[in-house]
């Protein structure tokens, strides 16, 4: 059912009064309670591996730790970028989600099963694609993936590289777009991103495995809460509408509990999914309830609070060097974090 035009009128309207302007401005005249909520909690930031962390309250800074400024390769929050770059082509026509990859041309090396063709685009962002051909790039779940074709598609959830990559390459082959210069026109742009850099941007994978590559990104603390502002504005920034409101709904509703997922050790997590959005499974009463999220290797974040207003972005980085050893800020750290700066008396 769509929103009537005067609800959408007037959603825009409070959504535009909380935009930030092309820089930042920090919340002013915090009381002595709201400083001291915001100081417990990065009291508990410092003693986890984070790089750097900005909480962000109605559109204004409430809290900010280490380079915000810096852009660094965010992992796998590349997949909800992807997510919220659909919405538009959905909407239009361009990508039809239920689209097969058979219909597509979508193959790989050594070619896929006529069982995986028959996955549909929808299956790709939801991870129930039931392809388990090599990904390009490792940093999921594959090694507990079932046998190649034994599963239908868009019965079985596992957390895949194949799906997202290629879900990169329906992008660009639907909309005729490379996914870089895409981001920067359509978000970067409008957005007044601070330190989004093309040429900073590049796919990467081994070809050999798989011929659909990954999109990482290379983004700004500062620059990733711009994303989660957008979708906590469903979508508009300054009077334009930039996403579809009801596909930021619809990417961050729970498609798939956590209960459901595989294998157990994803389960265990407490984390639903969406289309490319990890949805927290939070207890009633929580200051989190109803917030979504996008979440990278190592602990790249954008959290969604609707209830707060909030938009909490972080960042992990770690030396190559020391990637296999490296203490990682796992997602209920993180969120242990969000709720004390939910929870922090801050108008």
């Amino acid at each position: 059912m769509k929103t009537p035009l005067l609800l959408t009128l007037l959603m825009c309207a409070q959504a535009s009064a909380a935009t930030p302007a092309a820089h930042w401005q920090a919340m002013s005249g915090q009381s002595p309670a709201c400083r001291a909520g915001v100081s417990q909690a990065l009291d508990y930031l410092k003693t986890l591996p984070s790089t750097s962390m900005m909480a962000v309250r109605d559109g204004q800074v409430l809290a900010s730790y280490g380079p915000v400024e810096r852009p660094e390769q965010v992992y796998s929050v590349r997949k909800s970028v992807l997510a919220m770059m659909y919405g538009p082509y959905v909407a239009d026509g361009t990508i039809a989600l239920d689209r097969s990859l058979a219909s597509l041309g979508i193959d790989d090396v050594g070619g896929l099963l006529p069982l995986e063709r028959t996955a549909t685009v929808r299956d790709l962002l939801a991870a129930r694609s039931g392809v388990y051909h090599a990904a390009a790039n490792p940093g999921d779940d594959a090694e507990a993936a079932p046998q190649r074709g034994s599963q239908t598609p868009g019965a079985y959830f596992l957390y895949n590289n194949w799906d997202f990559n290629a879900a990169g390459s329906v992008y660009e082959q639907l909309t005729g777009q490379d996914i870089y210069q895409s981001f920067e026109r359509n978000l970067a742009q409008p957005l007044q991103m601070e330190d989004f850099q093309l040429s900073q941007q590049h796919r990467n994978g081994d070809p050999a495995r798989s011929r659909h590559l990954a999109y990482h990104f290379h983004l700004s603390t500062r620059d990733m809460a711009r994303l989660g502002q957008l979708m906590l504005q469903q979508g508009s920034w300054n009077g334009r509408q930039l996403l579809p409101a009801d596909w930021v709904k619809r990417i961050t509703t729970p498609l798939t509990r956590a209960a459901d997922m595989h294998p157990p050790s994803t389960a265990r997590r407490q984390l639903d999914y969406g289309l490319l959005w990890w949805i927290p499974s939070v207890p009633a009463g929580s200051p989190l309830t109803g917030a979504y999220m996008a979440w990278g290797y190592y602990g790249q974040y954008i959290l969604v609070v609707p209830q707060q207003n909030m938009v909490i972005s972080h960042q992990r980085v770690v030396d190559p060097a020391q990637a296999r050893t490296a203490r990682k800020v796992s997602p209920a750290e993180f969120l242990r974090l969000a709720a004390l700066l939910a929870q922090a008396p801050c108008p």
